[in-house]
């Protein structure tokens, strides 16, 4: 994980050197944080599963080079949380301190993952739209095995060179073939990049993949389950 200050910070939530905080809950499963550090606020949606389940997956969503909560498909990301959160995965929406900035907002991803893993989960998926495919794919090489598989939507090739790291690791790419920001090549580009993964193009739908809502969220339905369910050991190249 790419450092941000001269002192070397051990973990990703030492870099953000935070200075205070402050959470509310939105409602008995939905909390909204705040952190406060030297380099900006970072926003945190927060789901909680129900208190009779084990906490042990996780998933944390980003944006894209404007920031964000609510992802692509309008609201995917709204809605996987409250659906995931029912079936007992923790679900965090980042809302960056630094939008467009690839570094910062890597340390953003990572530190969310952090914090689910210090509230229990075992196996954590990072998923990211169009700038944010960079930041999820960064921090799932960096922080293997705890990141057992990541999501990108309409993702962009810049910044995303490390997916050679994911050495197989569970990867699923959607992208529609009228992004009228970022070609389809983009994702094609990645999975090449990765040397492995599933890239699930969408006729006729562009960058915000406005039209591809019940797609993502069947396939997705399909595979979240088996990439939590993959084994802690990182996988061989």
């Amino acid at each position: 994980m790419s450092d941000e200050s001269p002192s070397a910070p051990t973990t990703p939530f030492d870099a953000l050197q935070v200075i205070g905080s402050q959470q509310v809950a939105l409602t008995p499963a939905l909390r909204h944080i705040e952190l406060y550090t030297m380099r900006g606020l970072l926003t945190l949606l927060w789901h909680d599963p129900p208190a009779d389940h084990s906490h042990a997956a996780g998933m944390v969503l980003c944006g894209g080079a404007m920031g964000g909560l609510l992802g692509p498909a309008e609201g995917l990301y709204h809605r996987l949380g409250l659906e995931w959160a029912e079936r007992g995965v923790a679900v965090v929406r980042v809302s960056y301190r630094k939008p467009n900035d690839l570094e910062a907002c890597t340390i953003d991803v990572a530190a969310a993952v952090q914090l689910l893993s210090g509230a229990g989960a075992e196996r954590v998926v990072t998923m990211g739209h169009s700038f944010g495919g960079a930041p999820a794919i960064r921090v799932a090489v960096g922080l293997d095995p705890l990141v057992t598989g990541v999501v990108t939507f309409a993702t962009q090739s810049a910044g995303c060179e490390a997916a050679a790291g994911l050495h197989g690791k569970p990867l699923l790419m959607f992208h529609g073939e009228r992004d009228e920001i970022l070609p389809v090549e983009a994702s094609e580009v990645v999975k090449m990049m990765a040397g492995a993964g599933e890239l699930v193009r969408l006729p006729g739908d562009g960058h915000a993949l406005a039209r591809s809502g019940p797609i993502l969220q069947e396939r997705l339905d399909e595979w979240l389950p088996a990439t939590f369910a993959t084994p802690m050991e990182a996988a061989d190249a």
